[in-house]
């Protein structure tokens, strides 16, 4: 016997077992009898919840419409997927860069194997966090990695319905912030002689600078540019997901205009474009190898501007724009940065190209 309401236990199996009222044994019959579950917690719940179905069918007291009983109690049990499956679900879905995700995951997985996501405890996550320290990871990419995982995670306990802590929650990171170092950035001068340099070399790599430092782009931007995002006679550039690269986020969508270097480089460059590609060498089968071409462009400019990087432009940019006092706002959109000053910068239709390229102009290169 079982304490449990409406159960029975037989060989070590909980089944229900319910008389069925008088109005609805036409539909079920005079008794009802289902396994359960061998699990005595696992059969409470099953049993409590199968009652909710069964009372809410024959709550009208004529013509009971009858219910597929074995495929309620099958849709209760859990279901077994693997971290993989799961994550392959969540990226699906999300419309974000899947760089970062995808190497916490694997990263992640050669050390704790592809099991049920249920099945991943908090030694599992202190492994990951320990290994990146161990192999000299800065604490931020360690936090960013974390970040990635505990969303996988986030999204696979709540499409299972599962009551469970995500073992990334809370994570504590040894001495996180102390190796924080101050990027930094190109004077007008180290622009100057950067850009004139890559105008005179006809290199495409080098050719990135001055498209990068005058629009504030991502690389990955600049490099997956297709030609129909280009519009010289306007001197507009459309920054805009495609086939072969996303952008980071919502508000990296945006359109830019070309002024000075950046344009001059971006004609230059269309020489060596296909039909389709602004940097067809970088597009293989598909997929924008942003970071071949980020490898290459820093190379170049680690030698020539003591260990300055192509993401240097990119803060050298906004430092410009603040100095000229643009603003905030404007500077956000500009970059395609994601504004966290105000939920108001999100309301209307923001600033007009016109007054995007004045501010350009105003902190242009000559």
């Amino acid at each position: 016997m079982s304490h449990i309401p409406y159960t029975i236990c037989r060989s070590g199996t909980y089944y229900y077992n319910r008389r069925v009222p008088k109005h609805a044994v036409n539909s079920y019959g005079q008794f009802i009898r289902q396994a359960l579950s061998k699990d005595l917690l696992e059969a409470e719940a099953f049993s409590k919840r199968l009652s909710d179905v069964l009372e809410g069918a024959w709550s009208a007291t004529t013509d009971a419409s009858p219910v597929n009983i074995s495929t309620i109690v099958k849709s209760f049990q859990p279901r077994h997927v693997s971290l993989s499956e799961i994550a392959a679900e969540y990226l699906a879905l999300k419309q974000i860069d899947q760089t970062p995700p995808r190497v916490a995951l694997s990263t992640f997985l050669s050390l704790a194997g592809d099991r049920d996501v249920r099945d991943y405890t908090r030694q599992d996550a202190k492994l990951f966090v320990h290994y990146l320290e161990m192999k000299g990871n800065k604490t931020a990419t360690i936090r960013r990695r974390i970040n990635s995982l505990s969303a996988i995670m986030n999204y696979a306990y709540s499409e299972l319905d599962l009551d469970k802590r995500n073992p990334f929650t809370r994570l504590f990171i040894r001495n996180e912030g102390d190796d924080i170092f101050k990027r930094g950035t190109f004077t007008n001068e180290q622009l100057k002689y950067g850009y004139a340099k890559a105008l005179a070399s006809g290199s495409a790599v080098k050719l990135l600078m001055p498209m990068l430092g005058e629009t504030g782009c991502r690389l990955a931007e600049i490099v997956g540019l297709r030609l129909d995002d280009i519009d010289l006679e306007s001197g507009l550039i459309n920054i805009r997901p495609n086939s072969a690269r996303r952008l980071k986020n919502k508000t990296s969508e945006r359109v830019l205009p070309l002024v000075g270097y950046a344009k001059q480089a971006l004609e230059q460059n269309l020489t060596q474009a296909d039909d389709e590609w602004l940097f067809p060498q970088y597009i293989k089968s598909g997929h924008c190898y942003a970071t071949h071409a980020s490898n290459a462009v820093n190379k170049w400019l680690k030698k020539d501007f003591g260990g300055f990087t192509a993401h240097s432009l990119r803060h050298t940019f906004r430092d410009r724009l603040r100095a000229v006092e643009c603003p905030m706002d404007m500077i956000d959109q500009i970059g395609g940065w994601k504004s966290i000053t105000s939920i108001g910068n999100s309301y209307g239709r923001g600033f007009t190209m016109d007054q995007h390229r004045q501010y350009l102009q105003k902190i242009m290169i000559t």
